[in-house]
């Protein structure tokens, strides 16, 4: 079967829960383990922390090359081109592999560096210096994974991108916990465990989806091959990629500044935002995966020439995106007492957190309807729209009203959550306007030059 009649053979629901799966996976074993170093000490907690956050940046970074890779192989398959799918694989390998091999010989000799600018406690240093530069070592294979994963999921092939996740998430816990607590003799090795685990679950992703690669998709990655690189086509990936990236930064960023509004707040909001935050997440994933996927179909879609398809796509998609997370906000505000009484019992923190699980009615649709319709137009090619409505939107309303409804009105947390409620629904009502227009038809990356169903 073809790459292009898996993807039209399958459902969105056949696409999306996998991908669900997967990113509800990332969330949970970052969270898992914090938990598991937790009852090591809270020293080597907070030595974690600066890492993570380097981490997290780092695959941000590598994100751009899997997003724009992605767009680029769905549409060259939609088009008939799977000779030029297979190059836009390759390349992107390559590319990635020059980026992740540069950031992490970066890490790991401006480590020390690093932390002094991180302002990390000097008694914490050592644990930390340890722990980023054996992390920096996962670097190179986590951004040739991203790739590798990124053009299974073009390729329709979304389970078997989720069953490498769960392995690699299972071998780095099995190893946290080996190497944690000197399980069957071995040392305990606090955060230089925590870390080596994370390496080789890394490494094993990497064979594993290399071998997937081969399987599903005909493909032997040569290393010649990878780094023969066609402006064209690395051209194609950075047009979506890099204000794909430029948008996540911009997101990350202004997290940053509104966190700052809430420390003015005291501790004790801090510590309800963290906590209302990795609640909501769980929300979130319902809108990121139906965006990932409705983001393929269209992809193979719009390659294909079926654009009349692709625009009623989104708005089939958009309706069960909007039912699902509606049900599930309405799920979480009812049971949202007992969530928040799992992490405290202060009253003032449940209070206020009762409050802000009654704004997320407002907030999450809105945030679904912006996801799922960026994406949209992402796998067309219109990626600059939404990365420059993000910085007008994020920067001009979502942080003004924030500090605005927040600090200078009194509303508190509550006014500070108003600035994101703003801001999703401007940028979602934008997007969906955007897609009405259908001015995204000239954006397409890729025209057709074979027919859609061709079997190969």
């Amino acid at each position: 079967m073809s790459s292009v009649s898996v993807v039209r053979s399958q459902s969105l629901f056949q696409i999306t829960w996998p991908l669900f799966i997967d990113l509800a996976l990332h969330f949970l074993t970052a969270a898992l383990n914090t938990f598991m170093i937790s009852h090591v000490s809270y020293q080597a907690v907070a030595a974690l922390s600066v890492g993570n956050q380097i981490f997290d940046v780092s695959i941000t970074l590598f994100n751009f090359v899997g997003i724009g890779s992605s767009v680029v192989i769905t549409q060259y398959l939609g088009a008939g081109q799977r000779d030029v799918a297979r190059k836009v694989v390759q390349q992107a390998v390559g590319f990635n592999a020059l980026i992740g091999l540069a950031v992490a010989l970066g890490v790991l000799f401006g480590s020390t560096y690093i932390l002094q600018l991180m302002n990390m406690p000097e008694h914490l240093q050592t644990m930390g210096l340890t722990y980023l530069q054996i992390i920096a070592l996962c670097l190179l294979p986590e951004a040739i994974a991203l790739c590798l994963a990124a053009s299974l999921r073009a390729y329709g092939h979304t389970r078997e991108a989720m069953y490498v996740t769960v392995i690699v998430n299972l071998v780095t816990l099995l190893g946290n916990a080996l190497l944690l607590y000197g399980w069957f003799g071995l040392p305990q090795m606090s955060v230089a465990g925590v870390a080596f685990s994370t390496v080789v679950g890394r490494l094993v992703g990497v064979v594993l989806l290399l071998w997937l690669i081969r399987q599903r998709l005909g493909l032997r990655l040569h290393w010649m091959d990878c780094c023969r690189f066609s402006s064209d086509i690395i051209r194609k990936i950075m047009k979506i990629g890099l204000p794909a990236a430029g948008e996540n930064l911009s997101w990350m960023l202004q997290m940053m500044v509104i966190t700052s509004f809430v420390a003015l707040l005291g501790d004790k909001m801090l510590a309800t935002q963290s906590y209302f935050f990795q609640i909501s997440l769980f929300v979130m994933l319902f809108g990121i995966a139906i965006g990932l996927g409705t983001e393929i179909m269209i992809g193979h879609l719009v390659g294909a020439g079926e654009l009349d398809q692709a625009y009623h796509r989104l708005l089939r998609s958009l309706k069960i995106g909007l039912i699902v997370t509606v049900l599930s906000v309405f799920v979480v505000v009812l049971s949202g007492p007992h969530l928040m009484g799992l992490f405290t019992t202060d009253a003032i923190i449940l209070a206020t957190a009762g409050h802000l699980f009654m704004l997320s009615l407002i907030l999450e649709p809105g945030r679904t309807f912006n996801i799922i319709v960026i994406s949209s137009l992402r796998a067309t090619g219109d990626a600059r729209f939404p990365f420059r409505m993000a910085l007008l939107s994020m920067w001009g309303i979502a942080i003004p009203v924030a500090y605005l409804c927040g600090i200078h009105w009194g509303w508190g947390l509550v006014g500070v959550w108003c600035g994101f409620v703003v801001d999703e629904w401007v940028r979602g009502l934008t997007m969906f306007w955007r897609w009405r227009s259908r001015r995204w038809e000239k954006k397409v990356l890729v025209q057709r030059t074979a027919p859609a169903n061709q079997a190969h």
